[in-house]
C-alpha cells in the first residue's frame, strides 16, 4: 500500500474529472479527500485519511471526512468495507475484486476474481438477484 501522503502526486484536475464523472460538485476538501485516496489503488480508514491530510498541511474535520467518504461510495467513487467490526475501510479501486485481511497488522490486499472460484451458490429469494459478492479472506500468522 502507498503512504497517503503521495496523495500531492495526484493531478488535481483528474480527481475533479473523477468527481465529476461520478456526479459530485468538487469542493476544496472533497478535492483533497480524494487526492488522499485516490493517490493509488489503496484501503484507508477514516482516521488515516484525517492524519495524511493533517500531515498535508492542512485540517479537515472527521466529521467531513466522513461525510465525505460516504458520499463518495454511494456515488461510486470508492468502496466502503466493513471487515473486522472495528472500522470501516475505504477502497479506492472500484473494479469487482475480492480481499485477503491479515488479521495481525489489519492490511488490506486485493485478490482477482480469476483466483476465488465459487462451485455453488444458493437461490435467491424470491423476486431478488444477486447484486455482488463480497469476499474477505481472514489471515493470520503461522503458530
Amino acid at each position: 500500500m502507498s503512504h497517503p501522503a503521495q496523495a500531492v502526486r495526484v493531478a488535481g484536475s483528474e480527481v475533479a474529472r473523477r468527481l465529476q464523472v461520478c456526479g459530485i460538485r468538487a469542493t476544496e476538501q472533497r478535492l483533497r479527500i480524494a487526492r488522499v485516496l485516490l493517490a493509488a489503488p489503496q484501503h484507508l480508514s477514516a482516521e488515516q485519511i484525517t492524519e495524511a491530510l493533517e500531515g498535508l498541511g492542512g485540517h479537515v474535520s472527521k466529521a467531513t471526512v466522513y461525510n465525505t467518504l460516504n458520499l463518495f461510495a454511494k456515488h461510486g467513487l470508492i468502496r466502503q468495507l466493513n471487515v473486522d467490526g472495528l472500522r470501516a475501510w475505504f477502497d479506492s479501486n472500484v473494479e469487482a475484486h475480492y480481499h485477503f485481511h491479515d488479521q495481525d497488522t489489519g492490511q488490506l490486499s486485493d485478490v482477482a476474481l480469476p483466483e476465488v472460484e465459487f462451485a455453488k451458490l444458493p437461490e435467491p429469494p424470491a423476486g431478488m438477484e444477486f447484486a455482488g459478492i463480497d469476499l474477505v479472506i481472514r489471515l493470520r500468522r503461522r503458530a
